[in-house]
């Protein structure tokens, strides 16, 4: 079988207040991939204090790994994400 590295880029946009809260749930959640997702092959975050955006970059080994990703740490952190931000748009 071959499978197919993939790439995900997205943004969110923090609340007024809210952009320290952002970084430190992002913090928390490359925390949990580094420990538990093995398929999760890097992951940046860059934030533009200009606009309040972070930009993230995930790479996953194939598409196995994004869907226990966004079925175990990015659902787990969804909610609280989105009390903090709006999210941009997802680029895969």
């Amino acid at each position: 079988m071959n499978t197919q590295e993939i790439t995900v880029v997205y943004q969110w946009k923090a609340k007024p207040g809210q952009a320290e809260t952002l970084q430190n749930i992002y913090a928390e959640v490359t925390k949990q991939m580094e420990a538990n997702e093995p398929g999760s092959l890097r992951m940046s975050c860059f934030f533009d204090s200009e606009k309040d955006t972070l930009v993230v970059y995930d790479l996953f080994q194939d598409a196995g790994a994004l869907g226990f990703h966004l079925s175990t740490t990015a659902a787990g952190h969804f909610p609280s994400l989105l009390a903090v931000a709006v999210p941009g748009p997802f680029l895969f």
